[in-house]
Formats: structure tokens, C-alpha cells, sequence
């Protein structure tokens, strides 16, 4: 790897330089008989497949599968625990403690600006358009950019608003920053979208980023398995820092079930049932008292403005309904977040929202 790429050149020198911790899964492969990685052979879960050993750092069987799904080549591909965790090693791999930026554009999601936090890295914000249905300022990010920005989360569709962003303004943005900062595209959401993943602009634009998870249209949240898809020279440069087994066998198990031909058939099923009950929650919202506005959602959820979330809150939880409160979020008053569920939980939430 050299420093001179318009990629490894942003990273933090130290990670670059960094030899990575050798695994015993690493260093062998195969065999009989393994007395290599001070396992316990006599454990009384013995009974499970395999659970008294190591599970390799990254299963060859599922990176096969993931790449196929997501159109793109193995060594493009870490899986991680959570898209989270890719969050995490990317800021850990380019943010100098006191010293580097990321830049996030408000309302989104969390994770960004924690996971800075902990690293001590400057946040940098460029809110979205409000008055665009949350839609990206591309110019203002341009214009925002300093040598110390060396990550740039764009989250597509949007986590709380449920708005996909414009894909040629996002690849703008990437091609701009070339030698600048790394575009990490967060589409956790894209499956209820129905559009096309940015990984197909990572030809040609190293500083590309996606994170991807099984969490949402695959209904695997529990399972905690996310996928960053980058340039094969920085998923090397992740390899290195990620923790030596993020893949435990239960969740790789689960993992494969869902990445067979009847697993992504049923995702599928599910993600069309689950637009078509959002498109019918949208409309019934849209005439209920308390609820001033609702904001078009590409995502697993709706965006709403109340006269008074707190009482939206109260009274819901008072039913065992859980909503998510949105108006401690930048631009985000008064407005509350449904996730769409199953028809007989929405028709709960829907019939106590109508009474307040």
C-alpha cells in the first residue's frame, strides 16, 4: 500500500503503518486436530456446531454470498457487527484524536456524531434543506470542507426523515472530493426504496464508501451483522484494525440462511408488504387532527409533524404503543417517528394517535 494514493493518503499515518493482530483462524486453515487457538474441546455446548471454536474473521461462504447480492467483488466487501461497527472503524482509521472532522448533515443519524465523540474528532454540520423535503445542499458541503474534514456520512435514505437523497448530487460530491475526505453512504434503508446502490460508482471513485445490514429488510436486527463495501486497499486497511472475530457462528449460521434463494425471496415479500402497509399509514395520518405534516418516506418508516409530540408520546406509551420522539433532533419540532409494523400493530398506533 502506498501513502500516495488519493485514499491511504488521508488515513492516520499510525494505522497505516500498523501491523495487525495475527488470529489463530488467520494463521491456519483446515486441519484435524486443533490445538492452536486455546480452545476448549470438553465445553457442555459441545452439542451446538462448532460453538467451542473460533469462527473465521470472514467467512469465505458469506462474503461470497454478500458480494453477489450486493453486485460487487469479495474483496470489496467486511462484514461487521452492525453497520456501527463500520461507523466506528472508519473514524478510528482517519480521525486523529484533537486533531480531524467528520461532517454530517442534520437531522440524521446518531451514530455519526458519537462515534466522532469518542474519538475525539470535530463535527462539522451542513443541515439538510427542510424546505426540499430534507434534501441535500451539496454546494454548502463543498463549501465546508477543510483539510481537517477527513469523513464526510451521508446517510441515503435519511435515518429520521426517510428521504433518499439525489444520486447524482451524492456523486458530486464523491468525484469533488477525491484526495479530500472519503463519502461514506449509509443505505441501511435502500431495499424500501427501490433504487439502485451507490455501489456502482465505486469504480472509479476509491473514496466511495457503503454500509450496508441485514437488519432491516432481512428483519435480522438481532443478529448485529452490517457490511462496509470500499476499495479493496482500504477494506485491507479496516482488516487491520476490526477485532479478530466479529462474525460469532450463530450470527454467520443466520447470515446464510438469509442470503439463500428462499431468504432473499422472503426479504422480498417483505419489504413489498412493508411499503405497501407505509403508503396506507401515510394516508391515514395525513388525516388525523394532531398531525400537521408528513414528510414522503423511502425507508421502513414516517416522519411526521404534531401539534404537541409530548402528549403523542404520553399517550401512546399509555397504551403500550412505542413511537420515537424526533424533537430533540436539528429542524425536527414536534415531530415523531413511526416505524411501519405489522397491520394490526399500525391500526393500534394509528387509532390512538387519532385520539389526541
Amino acid at each position: 500500500m502506498s501513502a500516495a494514493d488519493p485514499v491511504l493518503s488521508l488515513l492516520r499515518p499510525e494505522i497505516l503503518a500498523l501491523a495487525p493482530y495475527s488470529s489463530a483462524r488467520k494463521e491456519s486453515s483446515g486441519g484435524r486436530i486443533w490445538l492452536d487457538a486455546n480452545e476448549n474441546p470438553l465445553t457442555p455446548s459441545a452439542g451446538k456446531p462448532l460453538l467451542n471454536r473460533y469462527p473465521e474473521p470472514q467467512p469465505a461462504e458469506l462474503i461470497a454470498q454478500l458480494a453477489a447480492y450486493y453486485a460487487v467483488a469479495e474483496n470489496n466487501i467486511l462484514v461487521t457487527r452492525g453497520s456501527d461497527e463500520g461507523i466506528d472503524l472508519l473514524l478510528r482509521a482517519f480521525c486523529r484524536a484533537g486533531q480531524d472532522a467528520i461532517l454530517i448533515t442534520p437531522p440524521t443519524y446518531g451514530m455519526y456524531a458519537v462515534s466522532a465523540a469518542i474519538q475525539i474528532a470535530r463535527v462539522v454540520t451542513v443541515p439538510l434543506l427542510a424546505e426540499k423535503n430534507f434534501s441535500l445542499d451539496p454546494t454548502a458541503v463543498l463549501e465546508a470542507i477543510t483539510p481537517s474534514v477527513k469523513l464526510v456520512f451521508l446517510c441515503s435514505p435519511n435515518n429520521p426523515t426517510g428521504t433518499l437523497l439525489a444520486r447524482d448530487e451524492v456523486v458530486r460530491l464523491v468525484q469533488a472530493l477525491l484526495g479530500k475526505a472519503i463519502v461514506v453512504v449509509d443505505e441501511a434503508y435502500l431495499e424500501f426504496a427501490g433504487s439502485p446502490s451507490l455501489t456502482q460508482e465505486l469504480v472509479g471513485n476509491p473514496n466511495l464508501v457503503i454500509l450496508r445490514t441485514l437488519s432491516k429488510a432481512f428483519g435480522l436486527a438481532g443478529i448485529r451483522c452490517g457490511v462496509t463495501i470500499a476499495s479493496p486497499a482500504l477494506i485491507g486497511v479496516l482488516q487491520k484494525i476490526i477485532a479478530p472475530y466479529p462474525v460469532p457462528t450463530p450470527v454467520l449460521q443466520a447470515a446464510l440462511v438469509a442470503m439463500t434463494a428462499e431468504g432473499l425471496t422472503a426479504a422480498r415479500r417483505s419489504v413489498q408488504s412493508l411499503i405497501a402497509e407505509r403508503i396506507r399509514v401515510a394516508a391515514r395520518l395525513a388525516t388525523l387532527p394532531c398531525v400537521r405534516r408528513l414528510w414522503p418516506s423511502d425507508s421502513n418508516f414516517i416522519l411526521f409533524e404534531v401539534t404537541d409530540s409530548a402528549r403523542v408520546m404520553s399517550a401512546t406509551r399509555a397504551v403500550g404503543v412505542v413511537l420515537r420522539d424526533r424533537s430533540r433532533d436539528y429542524g425536527l419540532t414536534n415531530c415523531v417517528r413511526m416505524t411501519i409494523g405489522a397491520l394490526e400493530e399500525n391500526n393500534a398506533a394509528l387509532e390512538v394517535i387519532a385520539r389526541v
